[in-house]
């Protein structure tokens, strides 16, 4: 009878743990229609009727797949497959992913918020140069309707180089890959980027100003909104968006 065989294009997803269901329903898809590394998943206003999900939940879930490195979201031609993960293993990565968020934001807050206060007492004529860059490439990318992970990720580096600190460049260096995690992430949060590239114009205000307070505090604020990242959380009783 019509609606009782549905496939696995056509099944709707219940509200309980969304994220994590559309993400299984999503691997799903990649088996049946067999996807190789490298194809493109359809686009996502087809695969949210598909699933019968809104765009937002979606994108919501692709930016989960593309943290623990099973798609990768190119602008201008969609989600591309990486690899094909069993559901296993993805949503163990993705609790272990989880468990390890805290951790992060808890070294970006201590470690970064210290970077911008050197970068305010040592930053040179051409760290300055590089930051106002970094924020124009940023800029360049939003303006083109990219996240702007490559102007963010620039900019946080060129504050690095600006504090002229070995150690806490090294220590940033170990850490790379998980903030990259964490930078897509938030950029992937509706509205996130104009509010970053906001927050990176009043830090290095405070940089170029000299003033380590109020880079700092500029920072510290910046991080803590960045951090506000619900989509990798338990979505248990969360509203489809």
């Amino acid at each position: 009878m019509a609606g009782q065989d549905k496939d696995h294009r056509t099944s709707r997803v219940t509200r309980a743990r969304l994220y994590e269901q559309l993400m299984e329903r999503i691997l799903d898809f990649v088996d049946a229609e067999d996807l190789r590394p490298g194809e493109r998943l359809p686009p996502e206003r087809d695969l949210a009727d598909q699933f019968g999900v809104s765009r937002a939940t979606l994108a919501q879930a692709l930016v989960a797949l593309e943290v623990l490195g099973v798609i990768d979201v190119r602008h201008g031609t969609g989600a591309v497959l990486v690899y094909r993960p069993n559901a296993t293993t993805l949503l163990r990565q993705l609790r272990e992913h989880r468990n390890l968020m805290p951790d992060i934001v808890e070294a970006r807050s201590t470690i970064e918020v210290k970077l911008a206060a050197l970068a305010a007492e040592r930053r040179t004529t051409e760290d300055l140069a590089e930051i106002d860059a970094a924020i124009e490439a940023m800029a360049r990318e939003i303006d083109r309707g990219d996240r702007g992970v490559g102007g963010d990720e620039r900019f946080h580096g060129a504050i690095t180089q600006a504090a002229h600190s070995g150690v806490l460049s090294q220590m940033m260096d170990f850490l790379s890959e998980r903030i990259r995690e964490t930078r897509i992430e938030s950029l992937g949060q509706p509205g996130r980027p104009q509010v970053s590239l906001e927050a990176h114009r009043a830090i290095a205000e405070g940089i170029r100003r000299g003033d380590p307070r109020e880079a700092a505090a500029a920072m510290e604020r910046h991080i803590a909104v960045v951090s506000d990242v619900p989509l990798l959380l338990d979505a248990e009783g969360r509203p489809d968006a």
